[in-house]
């Protein structure tokens, strides 16, 4: 889905007095491109930035996926192909994918613009986030996290 302009240049307003001068890397969806490409002009797309893919649940309201199919879904969070999409432990590894090339391209740091899914598991990862809130803790647009990329 777009962002609201208002909302779009609202958020640029609040980042650009947060964010130091860093590469700006971006999952391609339109929504994290659009924050991008205002916060640098050449922002590198990297796919393993993008959501979890839900496959053919994707853009449904939540109430019309079948109960069964959420039922397994809950019952195993990390092999589950949600809709024939992509599993939690897939995402991860697209995750891990990215923080390689962010390393190797961006030993300096970055600024990652990507969605709420892949931000929990890396905050998670950082030990910034607790376990238990790796599938509901709220991320809101536009919301800067600062995490050490490097190989500790």
């Amino acid at each position: 889905l777009p962002v609201q302009a208002r909302v779009l240049s609202q958020a640029v307003t609040d980042l650009r007095g947060c964010l130091p001068a860093l590469p700006v890397y971006s999952s391609p969806a339109r929504r994290c491109l659009a924050l991008a490409r205002r916060l640098h002009p050449r922002p590198t797309v990297l796919t393993e930035l993008q959501e979890l893919d839900f496959g053919r649940w994707e853009g449904l309201p939540w109430d019309t996926v079948p109960r069964a199919e959420l039922d397994a879904w809950a019952q195993d969070l990390w092999h589950y192909r949600p809709g024939g999409g992509e599993s939690a432990a897939l995402l991860r590894e697209r995750w891990h994918r990215a923080l390689r090339q962010l390393r190797q391209q961006a030993p300096q740091g970055a600024i990652v613009v990507s969605h709420a899914g892949l931000i929990r598991l890396a905050l998670v990862e950082a030990g910034q986030l607790a376990e238990a809130e790796r599938w509901s803790a709220p991320i809101a647009y536009a919301t800067p996290y600062s995490l050490n990329l490097s190989q500790d």
